[in-house]
């Protein structure tokens, strides 16, 4: 059990600023591209997706959402629309440290904290200000972003572990049946459209005014190696979009870049024909990696001449022969579930 002795409760309204989103509700939109956040527990909140009415239509991603029905939290990433005005809208949780690791720890402490909320009653700004929550704190008392973050990404390298043993989640140990799974390339029409990245040298770009990542040919902190300043006519490739690093030492990582970035030399970017979760990314990343790790060599055989040829991965499918996306998403989630139940069992103040 993880020692929580010196851990320290917070009050919500102290950490994070506390808002809601401007007035919306769904009917009066169009159907569209950007998600449209609500109350709930399910799908990160997202429950449509919409056109927004104008530019500045919508709220920015990168905090947590907290649901007034059930106090449900969930960290969006992306710019959303979020469901405002008063009763069941959401609330917002915005603070400069927060990101996606860290902000996913704090949404199973908020879920834990306001699991008593409900129709009958349902939170407020207020009520979410003053929850307190218990975390892990630095050496000067303040929360220990870093340690939350690194916990978070210890739990995704174990789910990916996981998922790389093809192994079922019910704990029997038994090899998943991968006999009905089909090939596709990446390159289908349900997969992506391989573009082969901004081929930049990492020592010729500015760090003045850094504000896009570089990803390389490396396999930690999603192959990002620095930040570097915007080149005015190279508009950066957007935040959702997945890398690949067709060969060197590192072949095969292949990550979801959580913010705008530029690419070096051999790193492909993967731009997904249609709406991809998170967690089925994740669950192709992860057959990438091993499919290039178990066919392919560094310095050999890399990727370069196959990925737009003959390089494929298995994945489930469905009845007719499509990509079994929901198996992919469920999949992941359990994993996810299992961390986020991990850290609500945490006997937090003992």
């Amino acid at each position: 059990m993880i020692d929580t002795s010196t851990w320290k409760e917070f009050r919500v309204g102290t950490l994070f600023d506390v808002s809601r989103p401007s007035s919306r509700s769904s009917q009066n939109y169009d159907e569209g591209d950007m998600p449209f956040v609500a109350s709930g527990n399910f799908n990160n909140g997202v429950t449509a997706y919409l056109q927004p009415k104008d530019d500045n239509d919508y709220d920015e991603g990168g905090c947590i959402t907290v649901s007034a029905v059930d106090g449900y939290a969930f960290y969006q990433k992306d710019k959303f629309l979020g469901r405002g005005g008063a009763g069941s809208s959401i609330m917002m949780l915005r603070n400069d440290n927060l990101n996606e690791l860290n902000g996913k720890y704090i949404c199973t402490l908020i879920r834990k904290a306001c699991n008593d909320w409900e129709y009958s009653n349902m939170g407020n700004k207020d009520k979410l200000a003053d929850t307190m929550i218990w975390l892990p704190i630095t050496s000067t008392g303040e929360p220990d972003w870093q340690y939350m973050e690194d916990y978070m990404k210890a739990v995704m390298e174990e789910s990916e572990k996981s998922l790389e043993n093809l192994r079922k989640t019910d704990d029997t140990k038994h090899l998943i049946d991968m006999s009905g799974w089909k090939r596709f390339h990446l390159y289908d029409d349900c997969m992506f459209g391989i573009d082969m990245g901004t081929k930049m040298d990492k020592a010729k770009m500015k760090e003045i005014h850094p504000s896009v990542n570089f990803v390389g040919r490396a396999n930690a902190n999603n192959g990002i190696t620095t930040c570097v300043d915007k080149i005015d006519d190279i508009e950066p490739y957007p935040s959702g979009y997945m890398t690949l690093s067709l060969g060197g030492e590192y072949l095969g990582s292949c990550f979801i870049q959580p913010k705008p970035f530029y690419t070096s030399q051999n790193v492909i970017v993967l731009i997904p024909n249609d709406n991809m979760t998170d967690n089925v990314k994740r669950f192709i990343a992860t057959m990438i990696f091993k499919e290039s790790r178990s066919k392919y060599k560094a310095f050999v055989d890399e990727l370069n001449r196959h990925i737009k040829t003959d390089f494929s991965i298995p994945l489930p499918i469905t009845s007719t022969g499509e990509p079994d996306w929901q198996y992919m998403e469920d999949y992941m989630q359990r994993i996810m579930d299992k961390s986020e139940q991990i850290i609500s069992d945490l006997q937090i103040g003992a």
